[in-house]
């Protein structure tokens, strides 16, 4: 099934994109702002085309869901916001990459999903190509503080886990039954969070804050609704490690908005690129009969 080449390359394209968005959002909002404005738009989206297939979910599915929705889409949004306030936004798509390593070691050691040795081989191919990568654009990162970054792993671990959780309990109901079923759940906290940053008192006095809100609604629509549900078919028709190597491919993306942002990409860069896509490519080899 080439199906599956299709989405990761758009989900590439998306959330490759989605940290320059982060970025410019973080100009006029805080990180709380910017986080809990992430869950509510996307929320108000999903409702709007979404809130059908919610007769989908059975009781048996309503526990998972919302384990789902707070790992993948409530925390993540606001560790991400927290750790671009200090480290670069081609960093943090770097160091998003672990999520295919993260989804090996939670599904060997949590859900009892093996994984062959040829997913494992791929995964840490990968792996190196991400640290190659790292290391070419390091002129770009060397003052950044790295101590944040802590903040991208522990979101990793929540990508996993939700990964896992989709393949073992969530693969007889639709995608957008699963990401709006996750926003059921994690709507009203966000928007308490948002409530209590006072961003609607300033919204409308601050000019910055406006433009900073447009990029947010950008990346509401496009880098968390439509990815979560393209994201969340990608996991019921392929591999959980096929699914999460899409983290692979982000930071080539992210990577080329540098070119388009007057950044060098050089030889070093391209070798790394190959050697992700490559790590991809060995991820997706099927099971092997035990």
């Amino acid at each position: 099934m080439h199906n599956k080449w299709v989405y990761l390359f758009i989900l590439s394209l998306i959330w490759g994109s989605s940290f320059i968005l982060i970025k410019k959002g973080l100009v006029g909002l805080t990180d709380y702002q910017l986080g809990s404005l992430r869950i509510v738009l996307t929320s108000l989206f999903l409702f709007s085309v979404g809130f059908k297939s919610i007769k989908q979910i059975q009781k048996k599915h309503w526990f998972w869901i919302a384990v789902s929705g707070f790992v993948s889409s409530f925390f993540p949004p606001f560790l991400f916001a927290m750790a671009q306030n200090h480290i670069d936004s081609g960093v943090a798509s770097i160091l998003n990459s672990l999520t295919p390593l993260a989804t090996v070691i939670v599904g060997i050691f949590m859900f009892r999903i093996l994984s062959t040795k040829r997913q494992i081989v791929g995964v840490f191919i990968g792996l190196a190509g991400t640290v190659l990568l790292i290391l070419a654009g390091v002129e770009f990162n060397n003052n950044q503080n790295y101590l944040y970054s802590s903040l991208i792993i522990i979101a990793t671990i929540g990508y996993a886990l939700n990964v896992n959780i989709i393949k073992k309990h969530l693969t007889d109901i639709s995608a957008l039954a699963v990401t709006t079923g996750n926003f059921l759940f994690i709507f009203l906290p966000a928007l308490v969070v948002l409530f209590y940053t006072g961003f609607f008192e300033t919204i409308l006095q601050s000019r910055e804050m406006q433009i900073s809100a447009i990029y947010v609604g950008i990346l509401s629509l496009f880098g968390t609704a439509i990815a979560k549900v393209l994201f969340n078919k990608m996991i019921q028709i392929s591999s959980p490690v096929f699914a999460s190597s899409v983290t692979y491919t982000m930071p080539i993306v992210a990577v080329l908005w540098g070119v388009f942002d007057g950044e060098q990409f050089g030889i070093l860069q391209i070798v790394a690129a190959a050697i992700i896509l490559f790590g991809v490519y060995l991820s997706n080899r099927r099971a092997e009969k035990k």
